[in-house]
This record gives C-alpha cells, structure tokens and sequence, in this order.
C-alpha cells in the first residue's frame, strides 16, 4: 500500500508540472453551428462521418477553441453577412457552452462592433455611436460585464477573453460611413486618441476581472511585419500601466511575412515584455488556391505548395519555430471549421470558400495540417496520446512520456502507464 501510494504521488507531482507548463492549441469555430445547420458533412480522414466536430478535435489533440462576439451583426453590411457576421450573444452563448461542456477550453473574441473589426475596420456598434466618450466608457463596461453574466449563467463562462480584435489602431473610432478626418484612430506616433483608446480598455477588462476573475485577458494586434510599431503598441499599454495577461497577434505570411518575420517579432516580445505569455490567436495557410499576397507578405507556395501536404508541411514549420519559444503557450487556426461539402451548402454560410481551413470544401475529409497541431502541446501532455490518424487510441497503451507500448490486452511489465487518458498502474 505505501509503494501504491508513493507511485499516485509521483504521477500527481509528474501531470501538476504538466499544467504549469499548459499550452493551448485549437482553433476559431465562430462558424461551426451555421455550416452544420445548413448540412455540410465533416468526415475523417477514411470518410467517416464526424458527429461532433468540437469532441473530434478534443480527441484528436486539441484542447481549446475560441469564438467571436458582435453587438447587434443584424446592422452589419449585408456583404459582410454573407462573409460569416451573425455571432450575436444567444449564438455564441450555445456555442460557447457546447465548447466546456466538451471539456475544452473557451476563448471568447470581443469585437466592440457590429461587425468585423480589424486593422481598416474598428467602427463602434450603431447602438453605441451617439454617445460621448465618457458615456461610451460606461456602455463597454456595462456591455462587457452584462455579456459575461449571460456566458457564465449559462454554462458557458470563458477562460480567455479577449478585449478587442485586431486593435492596432484602436477600437470604437466612430460611425461607419463617417469622415475620415472624424474617425478616433490612434496611431503609436501620436498621442491622440490613446487616453481615450487604453480608457475603453481598461473599462471593458474591469468588467472582465470582477466578472471571471480567473480568466487570462488578451490584448490582440496583428504587426508581426512591423516590430518597431508593434514594441510601441505595448509600451504604449505598460505606460498606461493597462492590467492584461497575453500578447495576442494574428500572423498569416501572405499578410505578414516569413516564418523569419514571426520569429524577429517572437524575440522582440519576450525580451520587451516578459512578464506576458504570447499567443497566435490567429494563423492560416491555403491549402488550394494560390491567395493574393498583400505586402508585406511573402508567397512561400514554392516551399509550401498550395496543397493539402503543403499545408502540413507550412503547419509544421510553423509549429518548429513556435516551440522554440518559451513564451509562446497559443495556436488557434483561423476558421478551422470551413466545410462547403457538399457544395450545394456553400452560399448559404458564407459568399466564397475559405480554402485555408482545416477540412476539405470538396469531400469534407479532415486535412493532414490539422494533426499537426497537437504537436504544439508537450510531448509528455495527456492530450498528445491520441492516434494521428483521426481516430481515438482508446486500446493503445502509453508510457509516461508519451511513447506507446503496447496496444489492447498485450502484457505489460509493472509499473505507471496511460490509456484512454486515464492513469493506469500495474504491480503492488
């Protein structure tokens, strides 16, 4: 009994290291409810039929998933409803719960607008445009904590939460259509508008603080080609002493750059600011169609063909340089969940195919690229011992770091062992 005991102890110490060292890969399934209402088929790699996409993922490696929010998306350009803008409250409210019920992690992506916020696009909810500064303040905060309370009343309480999307240039600059001149941007060479911008910030993450003390706040920028710009950004939130917990950044190289770009902005960031984790909220890679490549992005198709191995292989490399930063604990694939199969469900989700996703538009199989990501996670994590193939190793037997040994009812020596994700001793 002592040595049964001592043997728990070693592997509670071994799985407590585990989560110190937690990393979390997944991707953005905003989408997932509106493919699957509408019939598009997932399949596995043989062509089976997948019932769940989200416990596929969860059992094939994955252990988070992150959704969007908008305010009001029935006031979104009817062109960018077609593009996939419809996750309001009540949508992402049952998807989110879908995601903890499965036991994943939940990232939820506040866009502080009616519809897509980015870089070119930060236009504050119509509800929201006659308000004053002071009284729009109120509303972020009132909005962000009024949300979160429908989240967690539901089950659905997120565990990341990001205050933004994409905010490089700020958020709420003002009503769509408005003046340019009129339109409150922030820019890192100018003071405008950053009292009024890190303002709103801190408002929307005091709401998140006394609503889910527990969640990591993400502050999400997409500047990897521009590190200069990108070190000012930050500097610009430690000097308004802003209170968050992760770097976020979307990189895609037909926008941003080479593999070399990221690693240049990687360093930067964590000798910079190295009490902050970072995160790649946002990646892709076509894996059909050459896509346009928007300077300063870089067309690695020669390296990495546009194709389903090219998209593994980009995948990959992608995942080597990551984990060679210590910093670096998130990799979420940017609608991993766009499915046109069978094609006659493809107007009906959004206006074109996203052909940078995870699953095939032409025969709904999984891509190879998607059990690449598991290898984000520790070699050692629970999470990792899953076939590569799309199918659970329920029968495989493990050893503690990570190696399978045996398979079924085959004889094993005494000692510590993992099936099925369960801890499994043999001996006294």
């Amino acid at each position: 009994m002592k040595r049964f005991s001592s043997l728990l102890f070693f592997v509670s110490l071994l799985f407590a290291g585990s989560v110190q060292a937690q990393k979390y890969v997944g991707g953005d399934i905003s989408l997932l409810p509106s493919y699957e209402a509408n019939g598009s088929k997932y399949r596995t790699t043989t062509g089976a039929a997948i019932t769940d996409v989200i416990t596929f993922s969860r059992d094939n490696g994955l252990n988070a998933m992150r959704v969007r929010l908008f305010v009001d998306p029935t006031k979104a350009p009817d062109a960018e409803k077609k593009e996939g803008v419809r996750q309001d409250l009540a949508y992402v409210t049952a998807l989110g719960k879908r995601i903890k019920d499965a036991g994943l992690k939940f990232l939820l992506d506040f866009h502080y607008s009616d519809s897509w916020a980015d870089p070119v696009k930060q236009y504050t909810p119509d509800a929201w445009v006659s308000l004053t500064d002071l009284q729009l303040y109120d509303k972020i905060y009132s909005y962000t904590k009024e949300c979160l309370q429908t989240l967690k009343a539901a089950g659905a309480e997120p565990d990341f939460i990001q205050t933004g999307n994409e905010i490089s240039y700020g958020m709420c600059w003002g009503k769509r259509g408005a003046s340019q001149s009129s339109l409150k941007r922030c820019y890192t060479n100018n003071d405008a508008n950053w009292l009024r911008f890190t303002t709103l910030l801190k408002n929307a993450i005091k709401a998140c603080r006394e609503e889910c003390p527990q969640a990591k706040i993400i502050i999400h920028t997409e500047r990897v080609a521009n590190v200069t710009m990108q070190k000012a950004f930050y500097e610009g939130l430690q000097k308004a002493e802003l209170d968050y917990d992760i770097i976020g950044t979307s990189f895609y190289s037909y926008y941003h750059g080479s593999l070399e770009n990221l690693e240049t902005s990687l360093n930067m960031l964590a000798s910079n600011f190295p009490t902050k984790d970072i995160w790649l909220v946002e990646v892709g890679y076509f894996y059909k169609w050459q896509p346009e490549i928007k300077s300063p992005g870089v067309d690695l198709s020669k390296q990495y063909p546009i194709t389903e191995a090219g998209q593994a292989a980009y995948t990959e490399a992608l995942i080597n340089v990551l984990n060679k930063h210590e910093k670096v604990k998130g990799l979420f694939w940017w609608m991993m969940e766009a499915n046109e199969y069978p094609p006659t469900v493809s107007s009906q989700v959004t206006k074109d195919w996203y052909n940078a996703a995870l699953w095939d538009d032409e025969d709904g199989k999984v891509n190879p690229a998607f059990f690449k990501l598991q290898n984000f996670l520790p070699a050692t994590g629970i999470e990792k011992l899953r076939a590569n193939d799309g199918s659970e190793a329920s029968k495989a037997v493990y050893d503690l770091q990570g190696r399978r040994v045996a398979d079924g009812n085959a004889p094993l020596k005494k000692g510590i062992y993992i099936r099925d994700g369960k801890k499994m001793i043999l001996g006294e």
